[in-house]
């Protein structure tokens, strides 16, 4: 279990990691039609998502489900596997 108390990721917050991740510029576009395209087609390597997945675990104490991250992984989706785990984590006692 994470060290930090878990807290909500939003879309901006989680496109900065993305785009962080493979070195862009926080106001490259990484919003528009792309949130159901995989993150693979959009240029993020395994080991980009690996490294996203680790700062939103590190800094923002959510534990990522392995199955949020595979090779259909779009930026729709990961946010909606990181809502479910703040909803998850916040029934725990």
């Amino acid at each position: 279990m994470p060290a930090v108390p878990a807290r909500s990721i939003d879309r901006g917050t989680l496109t900065t990691l993305l785009l962080e991740a493979i070195g862009l510029e926080e106001d490259a576009d990484l919003e528009g039609d792309d949130s159901d395209t995989p993150l693979l087609e959009l240029g993020y390597d395994s080991l980009a998502l690996l490294q996203v997945v680790g700062r939103i675990e590190a800094e923002y104490g959510l534990l990522v489900p392995d199955t949020a991250i595979n090779d259909s992984a779009t930026l729709g989706s990961l946010l909606a596997s990181l809502q479910s785990a703040r909803q998850a984590e916040g029934m725990v006692w």
